[in-house]
């Protein structure tokens, strides 16, 4: 099979810019898999097709400012994205910019922060591994920026924006889109219909940035992403599925 067979024309004035408000004023289609009718229905209207005993199921990771602009100690200007962290101050990264070869030098950008980077290992692609001057971390919300997928060109005013109402833990380099659409009120509904909200965390990683290059599907390269299903998730699952409740899960990446 091969990926050529998966392209399709899609007009840049259909993919959103900017994020819609509120957040459950998208557009939800809704299949009934006895007829096989569809119905144009809002987001919001969802919590009309949960079931009392139903179980929702969430994806509370945290997307973390990520990228980091900054430039060569030799000149030209450069893009780290954090994807994984190997120590305190060495992590590997997918980088935008020529000429990063072993032992380059960065400078990033920040006007609090005096921090340096220094290439220490060339991965494939893009990917390199960087040792920080300092354990960059704690230092994320003063030098990094939410890393926006490639497709959306506007800048976010507000970096909340990018993220679910029930993120919580840190991790991802983007959003699992699928529940950005709820709010607050939303969820509210669902459990006044009785319908149970639990939590998993997937990281979303690698792939979501990546280009596939490979004309054959087969010989593409998947990366792993971190994720931990809980004790208190497993047992609703179970006995959701014991109960003959639906088990809903939300789309994470």
């Amino acid at each position: 099979m091969r990926v050529s067979d998966f392209e399709y024309e899609l007009h840049p004035e259909f993919i959103a810019q900017v994020p819609i408000e509120p957040r459950d004023a998208s557009k939800l289609l809704v299949l009934d898999r006895e007829s096989g009718s569809l119905s144009h229905r809002m987001f919001s209207d969802l919590p009309q097709y949960m079931n009392p005993g139903d179980l929702l199921v969430l994806n509370n990771t945290l997307v973390v400012p990520a990228r980091l602009h900054g430039r060569k100690v030799t000149g030209g200007r450069i893009e780290l994205l954090l994807l994984k962290r190997i120590s305190k101050q060495t992590w590997e990264v997918i980088v935008r910019g020529s000429g990063l070869h072993v032992d380059t030098r960065i400078l990033v950008d920040s006007e609090s922060v005096d921090l340096t980077a220094a290439v220490v290992q060339k991965l494939e692609g893009p990917r390199r591994v960087v040792r920080f001057s300092q354990p960059v971390t704690p230092l994320l919300h003063k030098v990094g920026v939410v890393p926006l997928p490639p497709y959306i060109r506007t800048p976010l005013s507000d970096a909340k924006r990018y993220q679910t109402i029930f993120a919580s833990i840190p991790g991802s380099a983007a959003a699992p889109t699928a529940g950005m659409h709820f709010t607050s009120d939303l969820l509210s509904q669902c459990e006044e219909r009785d319908v149970k909200l639990v939590y998993v965390t997937l990281h979303i990683g690698l792939d979501t940035f990546l280009p596939v290059t490979v004309r054959e599907v087969s010989a593409h390269a998947i990366h792993r992403e971190w994720c931990e299903l809980g004790r208190l998730t497993a047992d609703l699952i179970n006995e959701t599925r014991s109960e003959g409740g639906r088990v809903v899960a939300v789309g994470t990446t």
